[in-house]
């Protein structure tokens, strides 16, 4: 049974090889000549202006994330449409399902927006 993953094994070991080999291959023959345009972070070619730690509202990430947790909801409903006639033959089960989950989703979003989450203040 153990003779089946012997190639995937090897496989592993000559991958990793490659890519540790590179790594310390690089670090070893690589020049090191670092000088203060080199060691400046490089933005499209404009110089770096100001502070790099720079305070931004929390507001920000809240929408962020916001946006990302209601927009996975994408991720699940485009196939469940795509398949929706196909499976409407075999019972009403499929759209009692997407009806559960999106009744989840308006339960959360009008939590988020009674909580104020989505006003800027």
């Amino acid at each position: 049974m153990i003779e089946h993953y012997i190639p995937i094994l090897i496989v592993f070991v000559v991958a990793s090889g490659f890519a540790f080999g590179s790594l310390i291959l690089t670090h070893l023959i690589g020049p090191r000549v670092p000088n203060s345009v080199k060691l400046m972070p490089y933005e499209s070619g404009v110089d770096q202006v100001g502070e790099t730690r720079v305070r931004f509202s929390i507001r920000f990430f809240l929408i962020a994330l916001l946006f990302i947790i209601f927009d996975i909801e994408i991720v699940f409903l485009y196939p469940w449409a795509v398949v929706f006639k196909d499976f409407l033959l075999e019972g009403p089960f499929i759209f009692y399902e997407m009806v559960v989950f999106l009744a989840i989703l308006a339960f959360g979003f009008i939590y988020v927006w009674r909580k104020g989450a989505l006003e800027w203040e």
